[in-house]
């Protein structure tokens, strides 16, 4: 299972949902990739008003905000086989 966090430097957000999925992992095993999006103009123009953005499996999962007990479900159920949901609107 991978999971990538698109974020950038100096970006709230970005890190508590670093510390979340850190959180997370210490219970569920997967691969971890941070990518920031000023690493490219295509990322930053696909993501800049999205992150941070949490990917499993090349899935856009959760923006914004989420936590620990989303996460994990989500994840528990990519590992039962289950297909990943799409992220919806979660600014609210």
């Amino acid at each position: 299972m991978r999971v990538e966090i698109y974020s950038k430097p100096k970006c709230s957000l970005c890190d508590k949902a670093a510390d979340i999925v850190e959180a997370v992992r210490a219970r569920i095993p997967f691969e971890l990739r941070l990518i920031s999006i000023l690493e490219s103009p295509e990322l930053f123009e696909r993501w800049r008003h999205d992150i941070p953005v949490v990917v499993i499996n090349d899935v856009p999962t959760f923006t914004l905000r989420f936590t620990e007990a989303e996460l994990e479900a989500r994840l528990r159920e990519v590992q039962g086989g289950m297909s990943v949901a799409k992220c919806d609107d979660q600014s609210g």
